[in-house]
């Protein structure tokens, strides 16, 4: 029989490597603007605005409509390359970077 092992040893060894988020369609850099905007920037270089305003508003927001509450709005961050809010709200950086590539703003409706 094996003796009980400590605390230490319960822990599982990490077996790949962390997740970097290199990919050129992943957010960089993120600042909340007035009325529900966002400046985001990509690492390859992208930079543009995404305007949620109307479709927070919408019928169609879904789980989206809690970020009408402009502290959690306020609240977008980076994670592994996706802006986003607290709750498991999250934005898909690639359909984003595709959009600001080609239209400088990414209007969500």
């Amino acid at each position: 029989m094996r003796p009980h092992a400590g605390s230490e040893e319960d822990h599982a060894p990490e077996l790949t490597p962390p997740v970097r988020a290199t990919a050129p369609w992943r957010v960089k850099h993120v600042d909340v603007l007035p009325a529900f905007r966002l400046q985001v920037r990509f690492n390859d270089g992208t930079e543009g605005t995404v305007d949620l305003a109307r479709f927070i508003e919408s019928a169609s927001a879904g789980v989206f409509a809690a970020l009408r509450d402009e502290r959690l709005f306020r609240k977008a961050r980076i994670e592994l390359g996706a802006v986003t809010w607290p709750g498991n709200l999250d934005l898909a950086p690639d359909a984003m970077h595709r959009i600001i590539r080609e239209k400088g703003t990414w209007v969500m409706e």
